[in-house]
C-alpha cells in the first residue's frame, strides 16, 4: 500500500512541476555555429491555451540565472546590430543569418560595455503560447550563437513577443516572413 502511495505522490509532483506558467528561461549552451536545427510542433489534435495574463507580458529571462535583470524598456535600437530571420515553424539558423550574427558578435566584442537584449518574433499563425514559445526559442538559438562567439552570456537577455509585434500587418507569406524574426537592442552596462 504504501509503495501504491509513493508512487502516485511521485506521479503527482512530475506533474505539477510540468505545469509552469510561463516558458522557462534556460541557462546558455553553445551548439555548433549552424544552431540548433529544430522546429516545434503543437501537440497533434490539442489546442494550446495561454496562461492568464501571458498574452500581455513578454516571456523574459537573464541567462546568467540571477533574477535581476534589465526590463526592456531600458534597452534602445543600435543600427550596427542587424535583425536575422527564420523559416516558418522553425528556429534553427539559416546560412545567412549566420553571417548577420557575426557582425553582430563583432560588434558586441568591440562594445563590451554594451548589453543586447534579444527579442524573438514569430508571425501571426498558431495559438499565442505556441508563438512566444516559439519566439523563445528563435531568440535562444541567437543568443546560444553568440555565446559561442566569445559572447559573454551574462551580457544576454532574451525576451519573446511571439506574434505581438509585428513589423508588418498584411496577411501574405511575404509579410509573415518579415516577421519571423530575432531584433537586437542595446544598453550600456
Amino acid at each position: 500500500m504504501r509503495s501504491v502511495l509513493a508512487v502516485h505522490a511521485a506521479l503527482l509532483i512530475l506533474l505539477v512541476s510540468g505545469c509552469a506558467k510561463q516558458p522557462a528561461t534556460t541557462q546558455a549552451s553553445a551548439p555548433s555555429p549552424s544552431g540548433t536545427p529544430g522546429a516545434i510542433s503543437p501537440p497533434p489534435g490539442r489546442s494550446q491555451s495561454t496562461p492568464p495574463g501571458a498574452a500581455n507580458r513578454p516571456a523574459a529571462g537573464r541567462t546568467d540565472g540571477t533574477s535581476a535583470r534589465p526590463s526592456p524598456r531600458e534597452f534602445s535600437e543600435t543600427a550596427a546590430l542587424k535583425d536575422i530571420h527564420f523559416d516558418f515553424d522553425k528556429y534553427d539558423l539559416r546560412a545567412g543569418d549566420a553571417k548577420v550574427l557575426d557582425a553582430d558578435a563583432g560588434w558586441l566584442k568591440a562594445n563590451g560595455s554594451n548589453l543586447v537584449l534579444i527579442e524573438g518574433h514569430a508571425d501571426e499563425r498558431g495559438t499565442d503560447a505556441y508563438n512566444l514559445a516559439l519566439g523563445e526559442r528563435r531568440a535562444q538559438a541567437a543568443m546560444n550563437y553568440l555565446v559561442a562567439q566569445g559572447i559573454r552570456a551574462s551580457r544576454i537577455t532574451i525576451v519573446s513577443y511571439g506574434e505581438e509585434r509585428p513589423v508588418c500587418k498584411d496577411h501574405n507569406e511575404a509579410c509573415w516572413a518579415q516577421n519571423r524574426r530575432d531584433h537586437f537592442l542595446t544598453k550600456a552596462e
